[in-house]
Formats: C-alpha cells, sequence, structure tokens
C-alpha cells in the first residue's frame, strides 16, 4: 500500500473562517434519535407527559458500540416515534417541546475522575461520539492496553471546503482541549500528543502551538492543505509516519485519533458535567443568506438553523449535512442536528449540479489522486464483472470514500459510488463462503 501527498485540491470557500460565532435562539421543540453514531440506537427511558431538564438522560446506551442521548433543552416529553434519517436508516426518536428556560439538569456535576478506569466511564457517560463526521462512540476507543499507545493524533486538518466549526474549536475552545490533554496525559499515561493542521488555518495553528508552548507533551504539525488531509490513515501517516494496514485500526500501529472537537468536548464534560447537547455547526452554502458558525441544541430542525442564519434566499438544490465532498444529502430541512454534525450546507444548482459523464480515456488520473493509490477504474471492471477475488486483490477495502477519485476523474465518472457498491459487493460474497 502506497501513501503520499496524493489527493485533490478543492476550492476551500472557508467563508465563515474568523467570523464570531452565534448561539441559536432557543428552538421551540427538538427531535432527538436514539442512534447519532456507530452502533445499536440507545434504549428510552423517558415516557411522553415526563418533563426534562437541559443535560436530562433521555436514551440509555444498549450494548458496547452505542452511546447515551441526553435532553438537550428543558421541557415536556411529546412524542417518541420512529425517524427516517439522512441515508434511510430508522430509529426512535424523542421529541421535548421546550419550556424555554433551559433549566440545568441537577444530574449535571463534573465527574470525579481517580483513574483510567473513571476517565473511560465518565466519557462513555459524557455521550460524545466523533464529532469529525464518523460517530463512533467515543469512550470504545480509550478502552485499550495504553502501554501500547505511542500516540495521540488529533485531527485538525478540517480538510472539507466550507467547513470551519473544528477552526471555532482551535481558536475559541483551546483550555477545554488542554483540560482534557492533562487528564488523558496524567489518567492513560499519554506522552506524545500530535495535533494536525492544515497550513491554510494560521489562526489555528497559532492558538494550538500556545498550547504546545504550555505542554511538553504537545506537538504541532502543519500539513499542506490537501484532501482529504484529515482522513485517519492519511493523517496518521503524515503525523507519524505510521502506515495503517488494509483491515488495521490506529491502535494496532500504537496510534488513537481523535477530532480536536471531540478532546474539547471531552474537556467540556470534564469540567462542568454536562454531557454533549449542543454543537457548533457551519452553516453555508450559496443558498444562506448570511453564513456563520452557530451554537445549536442536538435535534434542532435544520429549517430553525437556516431561519437563524437570515434564512434561504430559495429552495436549494441540495442540502447536507457535512461538507460536498463527504457529505449526505438530507430528504428534508425537518430533519435534525445530530452529534456528529460540524456542517448544513444548502447548496444552489451551481453548487449541486454534476457534470455530464463520459467514457473512461484511462488517463489514471483517478490512482494518482487516491491517497491510498488504488486504482478505481480497474475496479469498475472487476466490479461489472462481479469478480470478487479481482476486488480483493485490487484493495478495493482501503477506499474511505474521500472521492478524490472522483472529484479528479476528467471524464467525471462516478468512481467513489462504484467502490462503495464493490465493497458491499464483496462483502456479501465473503459473507456467502463463511456460511
Amino acid at each position: 500500500m502506497a501513501f503520499s501527498l496524493h489527493g485533490v485540491r478543492t476550492p476551500h470557500r472557508k467563508h465563515t473562517v474568523g467570523q464570531q460565532v452565534f448561539r441559536l435562539p432557543v428552538p421551540k421543540t427538538v427531535t432527538l434519535p436514539t442512534v447519532m453514531h456507530i452502533g445499536k440506537p440507545a434504549t428510552p427511558v423517558v415516557k411522553v407527559g415526563d418533563h426534562v431538564d437541559v443535560g436530562t438522560l433521555i436514551a440509555e446506551q444498549n450494548g458496547p458500540i452505542s452511546s447515551p442521548v441526553y435532553a438537550s433543552v428543558s421541557g415536556k416529553i411529546t412524542k417518541i416515534s420512529d425517524l427516517t434519517l439522512s441515508g434511510g436508516t430508522k430509529a426512535p426518536a424523542i421529541t421535548i417541546e421546550s419550556d424555554g428556560a433551559m433549566t440545568t439538569a441537577d444530574t449535571v456535576v463534573p465527574p470525579v475522575i481517580d483513574s483510567a478506569e473513571d476517565l473511560v466511564e465518565a466519557i462513555r457517560m459524557s455521550g460524545i461520539v466523533g464529532l469529525g463526521g464518523a460517530g463512533f462512540p467515543t469512550y470504545v476507543k480509550f478502552k485499550t492496553d495504553f502501554s501500547k499507545i505511542q500516540e495521540l493524533v488529533v485531527n485538525g486538518a478540517e480538510c472539507e471546503p466550507y467547513i470551519t466549526s473544528d477552526s471555532v474549536t482551535m481558536t475559541e475552545r483551546s483550555e477545554e482541549m488542554a483540560v482534557a490533554f492533562r487528564a488523558m496525559e496524567r489518567h492513560f499515561g499519554i506522552r506524545k500528543i500530535v495535533i494536525g493542521i492544515e497550513n491554510n488555518k494560521p489562526a489555528a495553528v497559532a492558538s494550538m502551538r500556545k498550547l504546545a508552548e504550555a505542554d511538553s507533551c504537545i506537538s504541532i504539525r502543519v500539513l499542506p492543505a490537501k484532501y482529504p488531509q484529515g482522513g485517519e490513515k492519511v493523517l496518521v501517516y503524515h503525523t507519524t509516519g505510521k502506515i495503517i494496514p488494509e483491515g488495521k485500526l490506529p491502535a494496532d500501529v500504537g496510534c488513537i485519533v481523535c477530532n480536536c472537537t471531540t478532546v474539547a468536548a471531552i474537556g467540556n464534560y470534564l469540567m462542568t458535567g454536562m454531557p454533549l447537547v449542543e454543537k457548533c455547526v457551519t452553516v453555508d452554502g450559496a443558498m444562506v443568506r448570511k453564513p456563520g458558525n452557530v451554537w445549536v441544541p442536538i435535534g434542532t430542525a435544520l429549517s430553525a438553523v437556516f431561519e437563524a442564519c437570515g434564512g434561504l434566499k430559495g429552495d436549494p438544490a441540495k442540502v447536507l449535512y457535512g461538507g460536498p465532498m463527504m457529505g449526505l444529502t438530507v430528504p428534508d430541512l425537518s430533519v435534525p442536528i445530530l452529534k456528529n454534525t460540524n456542517a448544513i450546507l444548502a447548496l444552489s444548482d451551481k453548487e449541486a449540479k454534476l457534470p455530464p459523464t463520459t467514457a473512461c480515456i484511462r488517463c489514471g488520473a483517478c490512482t494518482n489522486h487516491c491517497p491510498f493509490g488504488i486504482n478505481p477504474a480497474a475496479i469498475a471492471l472487476a466490479y461489472a464483472k462481479k469478480d470478487g477475488e479481482a476486488l480483493s486483490k485490487l484493495g478495493v477495502n482501503l477506499c474511505m470514500s474521500c472521492g478524490s477519485c472522483s472529484f479528479g476523474c476528467p471524464a467525471n465518472r462516478p468512481l467513489v459510488q462504484t467502490n462503495q457498491l464493490a465493497k458491499i459487493f464483496l462483502r456479501e460474497e465473503k459473507a456467502k463462503e463463511n456460511k
């Protein structure tokens, strides 16, 4: 497997960088899905008619890969019903009618941390998941043998166009990050923390360097601004020089990777005891009247967030959770802000329209742009033939769906989509073999 500075130079479109962050007015209602992460949905522990305050547990963890859900406003539970999420999945969701008071629950108190086990439990109880978009329950990453961990790699790359909410974290929430780092150093024994930031974020770099000056365990790696710099395997390689083999995790090469906003959320929970109930979200796209970064209670409808940003100029051609490279299209504006929502984009026809596809010209641009050097054109041919052996040899499972191949293809082929279908096919074929 080859690693290099392959990738693509996407237009940055960081329109909201440096703008003052503002707080959304208290929404009339919030709807909180019981699954906002990889894994099983949480189990509701409230019923219709119950009163809850901000930080009240409303759904408890269900199994080892799951995460609790907390009320993000104070008020009354009015509905518990299935909600269709982006991607077509369904899960129970809890709707709260706000009383406007935003009263904090009596249970919100800073945790007492005396051991590594206490710290892992605190991260579990916080309800924090990967806040860079992945949504993996964070505490699971830290249930590891720290004698085998050499580095904590912190993702501050923020390489997708438009998104600047991680930059807000690095420039405005450094103290919360410092609290989390000190706890990890003390209780996990971490002695090397590497923060990777792209070189087009000078304010974030300056802020993190100040953090590093006060803590000898922290170092900063300023990285070229080239997408997908924030991809987990790419980031580990460019900050530590280590290669994560196919089918392996960062822990297998002595690393834990954590998004910078995830780190700040851990620090906030250690300081205040308030679980994850709100997110700083980048709101942008040509159809948004006043793009900005907004603090939003989790569960708030996208329509309310766009309205707080001056409303929309018209009907958007497409609305996304996240960035244009790896984001997910939303079905309508009633869907809620989730735990791992770092941005919502309302795109115009010009931004969203895909160019026409033409025949593959065998130029090799897809392989040249792929951060892992795999060959999407060859994968497309193998998938068309339903050749599982060839797909496996071509390393299709290395694909992280970053979209660099499609972005750089002069024929505008749907290569990343084909890679995804090929991975599903290969997984199904292997499942048949194992029966």
